[in-house]
């Protein structure tokens, strides 16, 4: 869609294409152009059959002493559900920049509707129908849903005092919404809904462009399993009314829960496609490593019994569910997946047991020995440390060096003279950089420069330079390619087995029953059940995260 005055698109996606205003939403161009053709959605149908309307050849592109992107090739067809893997760095972002039309590739073709082109600028990207859903939400908490939806693009009313017409405002957004499966109004503030609902209006917002391809970018990454269902429900209501999906995701079993086919890089090139019948989770992990991975396997299998208690909660309240009190232990030598819903109260009881945030009653324990927490600094010298959920924002300082952010929390042991010594730094960084496999070219290197797998291992590292006694890890895996991911679990289960007690709080089910040694599942506020080994399963994770017993 473009603005009256907005200079026409490059590119034209075909001769029955022309230009969509705001008041024109009533039939979207999607449903003008598959009125009486195909249901995209039919398994009948080979995605072969069907001419691809998107096409890359030979794309390829450079960055000083980087190549992004080497010789990829790809099609998209209409109504078809793509998924695109690859670890970090494999030019994932690249890829999704040159169709977004943020960057021109050096060579190679985009070929839209049969007409070839050297690059797209972001407004024939916008023509063209390619519509983004960024792992960053782009809302405006302070409005509407339907102000998000058309911001910038609202009906307007009055002549030239030009008021934003908000009954024809709410008028086109209401469709889109049902389209997507909302269960919230137009006018409902975006500040009240949840990350999927977020999601969802980030999508109405691509279907009000006319959207033909909506690209997602790890839209799960922040979900748990509840909502994950209902995007991926959003996702095959998009492929059958002919609406191209590619699906970006380090979660490989979404992957192959919606994917008719996938495209895997590596190294910035195209290391093979999956049909349908072949897309498995070892053979997408082969493809994007070139090997089979085991790690997580591995990391399940503990070489000794879990110890006696090491952090012990009794009856904590927290601010979220002041009625609601917790008890829980977490052992010396064991990984204790803690689960639930969003909103279960599990990150808060993560914030008390680190001192973020003060008990409202109840006691806490420490080997046996009571503990009050005053503040995060008492967690700190007591041994007890929290990889927080957003390591940008609260884990690390992006422009400080890997040495600076690894020395942080522990300055006076590299201080001499109340002076920081940069050697200790360097000293103290290179041993940690070369026990978790940072890669980096050297510890002077600028965090925010490194991919999230690195960022989160410089997190664990400021801890583990201070010998930990109880490590909390608040979705630790977040946005985490499947190498890294591995690399993490065994990371974790090397500090079990020296002894450290570890909580891992995740949303991610496959990684709750794949790494821990116990669950503990939360509903509203409280412990609703502890599962040991036996009856790990994702039904009794479920059952237990809304308030039922295991079966």
């Amino acid at each position: 869609m473009w603005h009256e005055h907005d200079p026409e698109p490059k590119v034209r996606i075909s001769e029955k294409w022309e230009p969509v205003f705001a008041g024109d939403h009533a039939q979207t161009r999607a449903h003008r152009l598959l009125s009486g053709m195909m249901n995209y959605s039919d398994a009948s149908i080979g995605a072969s059959t069907i001419a691809p309307f998107l096409s890359l050849e030979g794309v390829r592109k450079t960055y000083p002493g980087v190549v992004a992107l080497d010789g990829f090739s790809m099609e998209v067809r209409p109504g078809e559900v793509i998924g695109l893997v690859g670890e970090n760095g494999a030019g994932k972002s690249t890829l999704m920049k040159i169709l977004g039309g943020v960057t021109t590739p050096d060579t190679g073709t985009i070929t839209v509707d049969g007409v070839a082109h050297d690059g797209l600028t972001v407004e024939a990207s916008i023509g063209s129908g390619i519509a983004f859903v960024h792992q960053e939400l782009n809302l405006f908490e302070n409005l509407d849903v339907a102000a998000n939806i058309f911001f910038g693009r609202e009906p307007l009313r009055a002549g030239p005092l030009k008021l934003v017409d908000r009954a024809r405002l709410r008028a086109l957004a209401a469709p889109l919404l049902k389209r997507v499966g909302a269960n919230f109004s137009t006018d409902t503030p975006v500040s009240a809904l949840s990350l999927a609902q977020q999601q969802m209006v980030e999508i109405a917002k691509a279907l009000s462009i006319e959207a033909r391809l909506v690209i997602l970018d790890e839209p799960t990454s922040s979900l748990p399993l509840a909502e994950t269902d209902k995007l991926l429900d959003v996702i095959k209501a998009l492929k059958a009314e002919g609406i191209s999906v590619i699906f970006i995701s380090h979660r490989l079993h979404e992957v192959e829960r919606v994917a008719d086919r996938v495209v895997v890089l590596r190294d910035g090139m195209l290391a093979g496609t999956l049909p349908k019948s072949a897309i498995n989770h070892d053979q997408m992990v082969k493809l994007m490593i070139g090997r089979m991975l085991k790690e997580r396997e591995k990391a399940a299998e503990s070489a000794r019994p879990p110890g006696t208690v090491a952090l012990s909660a009794k009856a904590i309240r927290t601010n979220a569910y002041p009625d609601r009190p917790v008890d829980l232990g977490v052992r010396h030598g064991e990984i204790l997946g803690l689960a639930g819903l969003v909103g279960s109260g599990r990150t808060e009881l993560a914030r008390v047991l680190f001192g973020i945030e003060k008990s409202l009653g109840g006691a806490l324990q420490l080997d046996g020995k009571d503990l009050v927490l005053g503040s995060a600094a008492d967690a700190v010298a007591n041994g007890i440390f929290l990889v927080p959920e957003d390591r940008k924002l609260t884990g690390i300082l992006l422009d400080l060096s890997i040495a600076q952010n690894i020395s942080l929390p522990n300055l006076p042991a590299h201080a001499r003279r109340s002076l920081v010594s940069v050697r200790a730094e360097a000293a103290t960084a290179e041993k940690q950089k070369s026990n978790l496999g940072i890669k980096a070219p050297s510890v002077a290197t600028r965090t925010g420069t490194l991919s999230g797998g690195n960022q989160q291992k410089v997190v664990l590292a400021k801890w583990l330079a201070m010998n930990p006694k109880v490590m909390i890890l608040d979705e630790p895996t977040r946005g985490i390619d499947i190498g890294a991911k591995a690399e993490i679990y065994g990371l974790m289960r090397a500090l079990a087995d020296a002894g450290v007690g570890v909580l891992m709080i995740s949303s991610d089910m496959e990684e709750v029953i794949g790494v821990s040694d116990r669950i503990a599942v939360m509903h509203e506020g409280q412990i609703s059940g502890i599962l040991d080994k036996e009856q790990f399963s994702q039904e009794n994770v479920l059952l237990l995260a809304v308030g039922k017993q295991p079966k």
